[in-house]
């Protein structure tokens, strides 16, 4: 594991460390006269202000001193997008609509605007030959660029500046509660890395949830509060999800999709989601006033059929910047005072976003770009096919892949303890795994779905991330769900017929990985069950294991 002090190490190479080293540089004066300029485009660019898929907000620090008459906002779509992984219709059309509704927004409000569509002409197909054409065409004078999600986009506009010896403003992203850089300066020094005192550091200096210097109700997490199943009973008297029928421009954008990305994954049959700022905001008053209250009791519980339970559906639009994360925080932080939710159910969610969304960008922006190729446990099997048609007899995942390529969601359990888990245990390459999830999942953007993959759920990255590997064996499943009543896998049994592939590959996983796994105090309790098991049950259990790998691909 790398150690926690390293961390800042590296910041001031190529990128600047990611988003550690943002600094505005100088305004250049504009190469042509002062006077009258024409719209809607200037007829003399000062700046191309670049607008990325998912920084959808007229408030990023990009559009800060945003001067209509010698400035221009720049979006493109670009095929490579969708095409670098092999991005889900569901994913595609949410970015586009979600994009083009934004950019609808900029021209009522009178911006100047550069808008690249994907079925456009003469459109390039990449971010930077499409910023290389407006460039040659507008003659900017500078380019102006909140930093972005993603180091190989970062990386690609970068390149372009310097190609046409134009200095690149990038700005620090102020949608979030904390910078990078304050996030390294935590880090520093640091053994380990974890999101406990990060989480506290924020709340203390955001007064989130605090009574003076304690923390509200005493504690700073509720975890043990939040950990029931549905029982015998399931789910009753669910709220509807936030879902939304599609406009005249998000159904151009699905005909567009179903017509260019025929062979892509998934289905837009059901599509939904909020491609708006209107539409999200409803979205979180719909959360706050009819799931919140519940969403604590129930977060980690699961049943067949029923994707969306309790959770919140936000995080797609917090990713597109759609909404912020301060006023999300907020909206939680207010139903706990009012009387509406109970404070559990609201730590809950807040630390989802106040911790793990801040805690995971800090992560990926001072490893990368080494982060991607971490593979602590040398995992090297390949994913299985049936992850992008859901076609598997194992209940869990089939449910979980099945409603992924429906919706392009799932909710943080399904992702960790069932599509993760799996992959885990059967020891499939980190990245392979990464991919999958930027491929199928709507709220998937670099920053955040990396780490979450590599780290949290596939222990990639050594511990660096999370204190232990995130494993169990079927039986976790069966508590928390009711899919195991319905599947040909009996959860209690690790070898013969009946095995549940889970238990057999938990066993197998704690036997493969021991060495390592001893060094862990979290994994001892694991390590003493496994002490118990005989020398020959041992080696059945790992015969069954070997037996499903191999079936797998």
């Amino acid at each position: 594991m790398q150690p926690a002090h390293d961390l800042a190490q590296g910041l001031g190479e190529e990128l600047g460390g990611g988003a550690v080293l943002l600094g505005r540089v100088p305004r250049q004066k504009a190469r042509c006269s002062e006077g009258p300029v024409k719209r809607p485009l200037p007829d003399c660019v000062r700046n191309l202000v670049i607008v990325l898929g998912d920084q959808l907000d007229v408030a990023s620090s990009a559009l800060q001193d945003f001067d209509p008459a010698q400035d221009v906002v720049w979006m493109a779509e670009v095929a490579q997008e969708s095409e670098h992984v092999w991005s889900a219709q569901q994913r595609i059309a949410v970015f586009l609509s979600a994009m083009r509704h934004f950019a609808g927004h900029l021209r009522e409000h009178d911006y100047p605007l550069q808008y690249s569509a994907l079925d456009d002409a003469n459109n390039t197909g990449t971010l930077a030959s499409e910023l290389s054409r407006s460039i040659e065409a507008l003659k900017p004078t500078g380019l102006v660029l909140t930093a972005p999600g993603d180091w190989r986009v970062l990386k690609a506009l970068r390149a372009t500046a310097t190609q046409y010896q134009l200095p690149l403003d990038l700005r620090e992203d102020a949608h979030f509660f904390s910078t990078v850089r304050e996030f390294a300066a935590h880090a520093k020094g640091r053994k380990q890395l974890r999101l406990e005192y990060w989480y506290r550091e924020l709340r203390q200096k955001h007064g989130i949830l605090m009574d003076g210097k304690q923390p509200v109700g005493g504690q700073w997490n509720f975890d043990a509060d939040n950990r029931d199943s549905f029982g015998k009973t399931g789910p009753q008297n669910l709220p509807p999800p936030s879902r939304f029928e599609p406009d005249d421009i998000t159904r151009e954008v699905m005909q567009l999709v179903r017509a260019r990305f025929s062979k892509h994954p998934g289905s837009l049959q059901r599509f939904g989601w909020p491609v708006t700022r209107s539409q999200a905001l409803m979205a979180l008053e719909s959360f706050v006033q009819e799931r919140l209250p519940l969403f604590g009791r129930y977060e980690d519980a699961m049943w067949a059929g029923e994707a969306w339970l309790y959770h919140s559906h936000l995080s797609c639009a917090l990713n597109l910047k759609l909404l912020n994360p301060r006023e999300v925080v907020a909206a939680a932080e207010a139903a706990y005072h009012q009387g509406h939710a109970p404070l559990a159910a609201v730590e809950g969610f807040i630390r989802q976003i106040l911790g793990w969304r801040e805690y995971v960008r800090g992560i990926y922006w001072t490893q990368m770009p080494g982060y991607l190729a971490r593979n602590a446990l040398e995992a090297q099997a390949e994913l299985p096919a049936w992850y992008w048609t859901g076609d598997t007899d194992m209940a869990c995942l089939r449910d979980a892949i099945s409603q992924t390529l429906e919706h392009g969601y799932a909710h943080h359990i399904q992702r960790l303890m069932v599509t993760g888990l799996y992959a885990l245990l059967l020891g499939v390459r980190p990245k392979a795994v990464h991919l999958w999830y930027l491929s199928v999942y709507v709220d998937a953007v670099e920053w955040v779905e990396l780490p979450n993959t590599l780290g949290m759920s596939q222990f990639g990255d050594g511990g660096l991330m999370a204190s232990k590997p995130y494993v169990a064996t079927g039986k976790y499943i069966q508590r928390m769900s009711n899919h195991c009543k319905g599947c040909r896998f009996d959860p209690a049994q690790s070898t013969g017929a009946f095995a549940c592939p889970f238990t057999t590959l938990y066993w197998d996983f704690l036997g493969r990985h021991e060495e390592l796994l001893r060094k862990n105090p979290r994994m001892a309790m694991q390590l003493k069950n496994l002490d118990r098991l005989d020398a020959d049950t041992r080696q059945a259990i790992a015969l069954q294991a070997d037996e499903h790998r191999l079936a797998q691909r």
